[in-house]
């Protein structure tokens, strides 16, 4: 028998993570949660709105599994809190996986993560939780992406790299095998690393980083 899942946040990422969900069938949708001041008496697509994040609490009483929906490109700031305050209230944050994605039985994956269509995860690759592999993207084996990061849209990361916590990969980024992107970091759409880089950097693809 599926589980009934809370959905947190409901914009365009989350039309794309029911997608992945329904086509998982671990899990029957419950409904979304918005944040407050947004419009509560409509659905997404058949789903309906349950409430803002200050009914969390409330929900708790009925849902035991949740899922963060909200996207992340600027900051990871945002899914970090929500994801404590989820684990705060006794939610259980489950791993998504698309069965459209691949994922090595090799791998490691961390809860409230979301794996999503044609994404694959080689062998021995360590994602942590309340992370977004995005559609089409690659993990190479051995490399590890820290909790609570975005590899974006067809993005590759070569093998034996490492993604610090906090840190966007954007869509058709590609790091070259080894390399090390710290915490916090934003590789806009495009860039191709070559070199480590230091924690809390934001490199645009005019910027040059491919020495």
């Amino acid at each position: 028998m599926s589980k009934e899942l809370l959905l947190v946040g409901g914009g365009g990422h989350c039309h794309s993570c029911i997608d992945v969900i329904e086509q998982e069938a671990r899990f029957t949708i419950a409904g979304v949660v918005e944040k407050p001041g947004e419009d509560l008496s409509g659905k997404i697509f058949d789903y309906p709105v349950l409430g803002t994040d200050d009914d969390l609490s409330v929900l708790r009483k009925d849902y035991s599994y949740a899922l963060i929906t909200i996207g992340q490109i600027k900051s990871a700031k945002l899914r970090m809190r929500l994801y404590e305050h989820l684990l705060e209230l006794g939610f259980e944050l489950p791993v998504i996986i698309s069965p459209w994605s691949y994922v090595s039985p090799r791998a490691k994956i961390g809860q409230g993560t979301i794996v999503m269509h044609h994404a694959l995860v080689n062998a021995c690759v360590k994602v942590g939780a309340n992370c977004i592999i995005n559609s089409k993207s690659l993990v190479e084996h051995d490399t590890v992406i820290e909790d609570n990061c975005h590899i974006a849209t067809g993005a590759v990361i070569n093998g034996g790299s490492q993604v610090g916590k906090g840190s966007f990969v954007g869509s058709a980024c590609n790091i070259k095998e080894g390399v090390t992107l710290d915490e916090n970091c934003l590789l806009g759409m495009g860039t191709s690393l070559k070199k480590d880089i230091p924690k809390n950097t934001r490199i645009n693809k005019s910027s040059n980083h491919e020495e």
